[in-house]
């Protein structure tokens, strides 16, 4: 299936092919979700069969939006398809963009609508296999020291999330840090 995002082509957003998007390096539009319950984040393992990051722990869901989908819809959307959640509200957290390197001569240079949702950990997931591998709750600060010391089983942009933009998304989360 042929998957169609809005990305700018000579400065026009153009409905364009989500991998050709990433082999080009295009700027693109994307949306990216973290669910919460106090300090614990929901964080997946990118399936294996993922064209670019495969096996990587990341946040709750990341995706594009369809050529004329909202983001909001979109995330939500997403939460639904990746990992079988349903009946969150979604907040707009932050916009922003970043360049990555994903390996395999890709790179996401993306122009992101982060949300975050709070919930409860006894909260019912059913993973995608095509999308998700693995899912689990990890304490804020616990996920900073793991990235920290293996940064190599995170996905780029997430580590780009915690370095430049933790405080805009996490809030007073941002400043815990593990020994």
């Amino acid at each position: 299936m042929t998957i169609m995002i809005p990305a700018w082509v000579d400065g026009t957003l153009t409905p364009v092919e989500k991998l050709e998007a990433h082999q080009k390096g295009l700027r693109h539009k994307a949306v990216s979700v973290f669910v919460l319950d106090g300090d614990a984040v929901l964080m997946q393992q990118r399936a294996l069969s993922k064209y670019h990051t495969p096996g990587l722990w990341t946040n709750t869901c990341c995706t594009h939006p369809a050529w004329d989908e909202a983001p909001l819809d979109c995330a939500i959307r997403r939460l639904n398809e990746e990992i079988g959640v349903t009946g969150l509200s979604p907040q707009h957290r932050h916009h922003l963009e970043y360049r990555a390197d994903v390996g395999g001569g890709l790179t996401e240079h993306e122009v992101v609508d982060v949300y975050v949702a709070e919930t409860s950990t006894d909260l019912s997931i059913t993973e995608n296999p095509d999308e998700v591998m693995a899912v689990e709750w990890m304490r804020f600060g616990e996920l900073q020291k793991k990235v920290a010391e293996e940064p190599t089983r995170f996905t780029p942009w997430l580590k780009i999330y915690l370095r430049d933009h933790g405080a805009t998304i996490f809030g007073d989360l941002a400043a815990t840090t593990v020994s």
